[in-house]
């Protein structure tokens, strides 16, 4: 018993490898995009899932359509960043700007196609309002947990 702290946990930390800490990172992700999901589609007209399995596979699907847009819109501002001059400052905040609002057309196109009816974002503009909230939501939550954590550490 010596060694456990407390009976349970090892006396000994190994840390977690890189590859550990991304599985973590998007497993976090997962769950909090399937918690919002659901929570939305409970309590929101504009957000209907027709089963939790549905849900599961949406939330994996929008945890990396939206880890991919904003590694596309980092670089994009990046490319921007290496011109100097106002013009291209203000290229690279356009950019991003378009990339990020643009890819919620595709992210919405792409749950459509992966799910058809099963999954439905309804209202203004043909549900993209009811997706923007709902993306906006997971990303500042998923920002507050990731401070969260840091905080205790």
């Amino acid at each position: 018993m010596a060694d456990k702290i407390h009976g349970f946990l090892p006396a000994t930390y190994d840390p977690p490898t890189d590859r550990q800490r991304l599985f973590l990172r998007y497993y976090t992700g997962v769950l909090i995009d399937l918690t919002l999901l659901n929570l939305f589609a409970e309590y929101w007209s504009d957000v209907k899932v027709s089963s939790f399995t549905v849900s599961l596979l949406a939330a994996i699907l929008l945890q990396f359509l939206l880890k991919l847009t904003i590694w596309v819109e980092h670089h994009v501002a990046m490319w921007f960043k290496k011109h100097p001059g106002k013009l291209w400052t203000f290229m690279r905040y356009f950019g991003a700007w378009l990339v990020l609002f643009g890819s919620k057309f595709v992210i919405l196109e792409a749950l459509v196609f992966a799910f058809g009816d099963r999954l439905k974002f309804s209202g203004p503009f043909h549900g993209i309002v009811a997706l923007i909230v709902v993306v906006v939501v997971m990303l500042i939550v998923e920002a507050v947990l990731v401070k969260l954590y840091r905080r205790l550490g």
